[in-house]
């Protein structure tokens, strides 16, 4: 379909699911190792499940222009109903591992939720671009210099947290990230649900705890695992509580604890 209908796009087959960052990396060398003159000053991510509005990228890329210490800038992302999708995120930190285990409203005090504790930024409540740990990865605009300099996405990082990472690579050699709400993007993909996707949750876990032990101090990254195994046995508790008052039948049951006793694995 690609190349019946897009025959001017240079489609790369790798022939098998590498994940995320191993797919984007080679979309990424092939357009670095352009010749220079033919080489973009910026690249786009974008994930697949997207709808760019009118003039959003152009938005993104004249910011870079008009501010060269910028490495990376993301839009205002949307759900699919029009409502605002959280787009503007802190590093993460003990806080934001003990808010996502033990939710504000069930375990803790519900006005933590969408804070700065949580890893929230409040000025995404308003249209002024603003400056940003990280941006979520399914729109960012980068620079070409920003690549060459500090190296592709970690493959190592099969599916998420490998824009985070990569933004504190960014955000360590000096440049700054920014969040420019006049570029809108709707993103199918972060539209709430209530399906449980266990080997999804499994993947984000194992993820984030990486990115914990590359970028904090072994006792930190310490707590966090027994807050996460913690937080995993609560996730259990209540998925037995679900099961007894016949919320879920036995495989969404088997389904969530396999899921929760992964999670916790080295």
């Amino acid at each position: 379909m690609v190349r019946a209908e897009f025959p001017g796009v240079m489609l790369i087959e790798p022939g098998e699911n590498h994940g995320f960052a191993a797919g984007t990396n080679l979309g990424l060398q092939w357009l670095c190792d352009l010749p220079l003159a033919q080489r973009p000053a910026y690249l786009l991510l974008l994930n697949p499940d997207t709808i760019v509005h009118p003039a959003a990228i152009e938005t993104l890329a004249a910011f870079l222009d008009a501010h060269p210490r910028v490495g990376a800038v993301g839009p205002r992302l949307l759900n699919s109903d029009g409502s605002l999708q959280p787009a503007a995120f802190r590093f993460p930190t003990l806080s934001m591992t003990v808010l996502d285990l033990f939710p504000p409203g069930e375990v803790l005090p519900g006005r933590l939720y969408g804070s700065w504790w949580h890893g929230r930024y409040p000025q995404e409540q308003g249209d002024e671009p603003f400056p940003i740990d990280h941006p979520l990865g399914a729109c960012i605009l980068t620079r070409t210099d920003v690549i060459e300099t500090l190296g592709m996405l970690d493959s190592g990082f099969h599916m998420y947290v490998e824009e985070v990472e990569w933004c504190l690579r960014i955000r360590r050699a000096g440049w700054s990230i920014w969040q420019v709400p006049q570029a809108r993007v709707t993103h199918i993909g972060g539209a709430a649900t209530s399906q449980f996707r266990a080997r999804m949750l499994v993947a984000l876990w194992r993820s984030r705890m990486r990115f914990v032990r590359m970028a904090q101090p072994p006792h930190i990254a310490a707590v966090h695992r027994l807050v996460l195994q913690a937080g995993m046995l609560r996730a259990a508790g209540c998925a037995w509580l679900d099961y007894a008052r016949r919320r879920i039948d036995r495989s969404e049951l088997r389904a969530r604890l396999w899921a929760y006793g992964e999670a916790v694995r080295p």
